[in-house]
């Protein structure tokens, strides 16, 4: 009686308890939903950013992972990892009854927790968010929970799909298809048996079995080796097949992916016009953004072989240069020089502003032909100029020298400050404003000097890219492209984004052939004679601050545009031993000369549009040749030099370099600020296209 008593009791307070535990699961399965946002780090793939190509890598950024699709797992890459970690993985409701025990014994009495997960639950625990790493019960029946969820609400090749491109592999690799290059330099659906079962084993261990040496090495093949035992038993090999295979050679592990030389200016400027185009940081580093770049990889070299193979070994460090290139159809910016980045965390060609000096003058000559006035326009020429607004500092010329009443050709060919001032006056510091804004040059940067006598004479501070842009425009028959460092963007879905830049007609068609008609004599009989390119034309401006702080020059061909400034990062006069106090056409004219004959090898030669009838009159179309014309000669020649024509009569003579002041071949502006470097990235120009596109890019 005694015993019947006792036994029932035992069974109600065991019944009670299985109740009680049965009601908390039920408790705990409603209240433990599947998650429905996932971990950041476990779905985020780096973004890679190329070369125009589109092929040649520039850099890397965030993780390494590119998730790929089951089927282009292989069969024995599959079988590998079922037989690694979890070999009833098609037959289980997502948890293991026997792992579970073991992890939640070890994990109550605090000794180290022992697997006992299935494939499912590292899944769960790795990909789910909301899931913690620690090691507790509550976090243990929580995976438990979403484990048995998720493997009666997706199916298996899912949960296998999704733990491939998850896990872990080592080498920084995150999921199979960047183990895969990482190890063995291939893609996923490319490994062999033996491979697919490295990269099982390494599950396990993937820091030590990494690079594995010594007794790491010796541990790597007893692991791969039970890996392959396993795959025999489970089917996933026959016996001979496992006994046929060899330990895989694997890959010298990757460096860590370093930026070179401008790579580090590149990546700057990619990830801010991403940004300004609505891509955020964590798109970029965790999205598998696939962008392709504008810059063309040779004529990168080129440009920075133009700066290092020109300037002499005397040039002080505190001296910078910058170039930018700049496609006139397209706006694309094609190639650039910044500088060192182990010099200055600021690039000289986008974010590094200085005066514009007399390269401002085309925005002032375009923004007059665009209103009225036309080459034959005669403007004061005299030296010194008094203005209404400020007559107590008068405008000198070059030399103090007076030109009289001069046309707007010869004003431009010889740079003549007065005279432009006196054309600004007339066409109006506003209209010359709105023009060089429309042409790229952003109004934040023109503002503060509007009002100023010297305005039309660069008081202005512009980067190398936003002045090549500008000038882009006149080689492009006015119509102004969008710079911009972005040809187009695939997500990872495959979704593509193309870049179509804004465009602008800022200038009659007409009136841009004219400015560059004015702009080539400069180069033909002017101050850039330096800048020649003798199989083709060229127009340019050069450029000459107040005492050298900043020196220019600008020039363009129809196929491409290009500025080089050179300036000291202190705002001292830009003043190289050997070679004197420097001007636009001297060693920035080399310069550009030396990159454009790289750049122009093997492209057509193009003709400049003709300019209007009036640019064939007598009263204009011979130069002005009544100064000597060695004050225009370079201070040192290109590398092809003895390539090209013998001299002619156009054609400066070729000199050494001299200890003595070099003479000074253009008018120095009268700065109304200092040559400093800016902060502020590059504006973006705005506006739409009036009256068509330009022509096609020959940079594809």
């Amino acid at each position: 009686m005694r015993k019947r008593r006792v036994l029932r009791v035992l069974l109600i307070v065991f019944g009670s308890g299985f109740l009680v535990l049965a009601a908390l699961f039920g408790v705990a399965w409603t209240m433990t939903p599947i998650p429905d946002s996932t971990q950041k780090d476990a779905t985020a793939q780096g973004s890679v950013i190329y070369y125009r190509d589109g092929k040649s890598v520039i850099a890397r950024q965030g993780v390494d992972r590119r998730n790929v699709e089951l089927a282009r797992v292989p069969e024995h890459v599959r079988d590998a990892v079922i037989a690694a970690e979890n070999r009833s993985f098609y037959e289980d409701s997502g948890v293991s009854a026997k792992g579970t025990t073991r992890a939640v014994w070890s994990t109550l009495t605090g000794q180290q927790l022992q697997g006992g997960s299935t494939i499912t639950q590292q899944l769960v625990r790795n990909y789910y968010s909301g899931l913690s790493q620690e090691r507790s019960v509550t976090r243990k029946i929580k995976e438990i929970m979403i484990s048995i969820k998720v493997d009666q609400s997706k199916s298996k090749d899912w949960v296998l799909e999704q733990y491939l491109n998850t896990i872990y592999f080592g080498r920084g690799a995150n999921g199979v298809q960047a183990a895969a290059q990482a190890y063995f330099g291939k893609d996923v659906d490319e490994l062999s048996a033996s491979e697919g079962a490295y990269l099982a084993a390494v599950i396990q261990q993937p820091s030590r079995f990494a690079d594995p040496k010594g007794a790491d090495l010796d541990a790597a093949k007893a692991r791969w080796q039970s890996v392959v035992q396993a795959m025999a038993q489970t089917g996933g090999l026959t016996a001979e097949e496992a006994a046929a295979l060899k330990f895989p050679e694997l890959t010298a592990p990757r460096k860590p992916f370093q930026l070179k030389g401008q790579a580090q200016y590149m990546l700057e400027q990619v990830t801010a016009e991403l940004n300004r185009r609505g891509y955020t940081d964590e798109d970029i580093n965790g999205g598998g953004l696939k962008i392709v770049t504008t810059f063309d990889k040779k004529l990168m070299e080129a440009a920075e072989r133009a700066v290092k193979d020109t300037l002499p070994e005397s040039t002080p460090t505190k001296v910078r240069t910058g170039l930018a290139a700049v496609d006139p159809a397209s706006g694309e910016v094609i190639a650039f020089y910044g500088g060192s980045p182990s010099r200055s965390k600021y690039d000289n060609a986008f974010s590094a502003k200085v005066m514009a000096g007399s390269t401002f003058k085309p925005y002032t000559l375009a923004a007059a032909l665009d209103n009225g006035f036309d080459l034959s326009t005669r403007v004061n020429g005299n030296s010194p100029m008094r203005v209404a607004s400020d007559p107590a500092n008068p405008i000198p010329n070059d030399s103090g020298r007076s030109y009289g009443r001069i046309n707007l050709v010869g004003a431009t060919q010889n740079s003549v400050n007065t005279a432009f001032v006196d054309l600004a006056q007339k066409v109006g510091a506003d209209k010359v404003a709105a023009t060089a804004e429309a042409m790229g040059i952003p109004a934040g940067q023109l503002e503060p000097h509007v009002q100023a006598a010297t305005f039309p004479l660069g008081v202005a501070s512009v980067s190398a890219v936003q002045n090549a842009s500008g000038f882009s425009t006149l080689a492009n028959g006015g119509v102004h492209m969008e710079a911009h460092v972005i040809k187009r963007v695939t997500g990872a879905d495959g979704k593509k984004n193309t870049i179509e830049p804004v465009a602008t007609q800022a200038v009659a068609k007409q009136a841009a052939a004219d400015a560059t008609y004015a702009m080539q004599q400069v180069v033909q009989y002017g101050t850039g004679t330096a800048a020649r390119l003798y199989d083709r034309p060229v127009a340019g401006k050069t450029g000459t601050t107040d005492d050298s702080r900043s020196v220019w020059f600008n020039g363009f061909t129809p196929q491409l545009a290009v500025a080089v400034n050179m300036f000291r990062d202190d705002n001292k006069t830009v003043d190289i031993p050997g070679y004197g106090v420097q001007f636009g056409g001297q060693l920035p004219a080399q310069v550009w000369r030396a990159f454009m004959t790289e750049a122009m090898r093997g492209e057509p030669v193009e003709e400049f549009p003709e300019p209007s009838s009036l640019g064939y009159e007598p009263d204009y179309a011979e130069p002005e040749r009544d100064y000597d014309q060695r004050d225009e000669m370079p201070t040192r020649q290109p590398d092809d030099w003895q390539d090209a024509p013998d001299p002619d009569v156009t054609e400066p003579p070729v000199t050494e370099p001299s200890d003595e002041p070099n003479p000074v071949e253009e008018e120095r502006e009268v700065p109304e600020q200092d040559a400093g470097l800016p902060t502020e990235a590059p504006a973006v120009p705005t506006g739409r296209l009036d009256d068509g596109a330009g022509r096609p890019s020959p940079f594809g």
